[in-house]
């Protein structure tokens, strides 16, 4: 999923690879590479992640007060250290009057077209696509969804997890619910649910479903591109063809 961009085809020496929201630059730092129209997308906003001091630093001046410098927390892979009683525990802890059930097709493109939850499922082109290398627990209240837990983003043998829930029902419980309820079903495939927490919210969250924290890392949420140089400098390599294959 995603996509790769380079200054050269053959031998690059800058690259970044793209994927949703975020841009993870590599290589040399390159003032043009950052600033490329190509690489939004359109979009409005990005996270940026510099992988050398140069990089960020390239960053702050590339885009000033248009980049927030934000800590972001990596967490460590839990393969097989889960402790699954623990979780089917906080599953059988869903509070009276809500459902929990898994992403299915209606629910999938309902929730494309609610903003708040539509990156659960934005990344995937269809439904096909989703069933295939995604997965995701939903909690509805009176049909509605509330609150869920489903795979931003595939990668061979596991997905990244996403977590949101509405801001009238936060504070009870319900992403830890469904948060628990999509890691068991990632065991029962053998897949590595993935997590990389926004904030100290999603690594206490992380931290009562069994993760562990890894380390904290600097990246720069972007509104808006500060130019617009000529697009197509830096064609686009399709990460799909490989990155997405069994």
């Amino acid at each position: 999923m995603g996509r790769i961009y380079g200054d050269s085809p053959i031998m690059p020496s800058s690259a970044v690879a793209q994927l949703g929201d975020f841009c993870f630059f590599a290589g040399e730092p390159s003032r043009e590479m950052l600033l490329n129209e190509a690489i939004f997308h359109d979009r409005e906003f990005m996270i940026l992640v510099p992988q050398t001091r140069e990089w960020a630093d390239l960053m702050e001046a590339c885009y000033g007060s248009k980049a927030f410098r934000v800590t972001r927390y990596a967490i460590q892979k839990e393969p097989g250290g889960f402790n699954r009683e623990l979780l089917q525990g906080i599953v059988d802890g869903l509070p009276h009057g809500y459902q929990l059930q898994m992403m299915d097709e209606p629910l999938f493109w309902r929730c494309r077209e609610i903003p708040w939850c539509r990156d659960w499922v934005a990344q995937y082109d269809s439904y096909a696509h989703y069933q295939r290398y995604g997965l995701g627990a939903v909690i509805l209240k009176d049909g509605v969804p509330v609150s869920g837990a489903s795979s931003y983003s595939s990668y061979r043998g596991g997905i990244e997890v996403e977590i949101d829930t509405r801001e009238d029902y936060r504070r009870r419980g319900l992403a830890c619910v469904c948060g628990a309820k999509l890691i068991l079903e990632c065991l029962k495939r053998g897949w590595d649910p993935s997590w990389d927490a926004q904030n100290l919210w999603s690594v206490a969250l992380a931290e009562k479903l069994g993760y562990h924290v890894d380390h904290e890392y600097a990246a720069y949420e972007v509104k808006i591109p500060i130019q617009k140089p000529t697009p197509g400098r830096f064609p686009g390599i399709p990460l799909s063809a490989y990155s997405l294959r069994g």
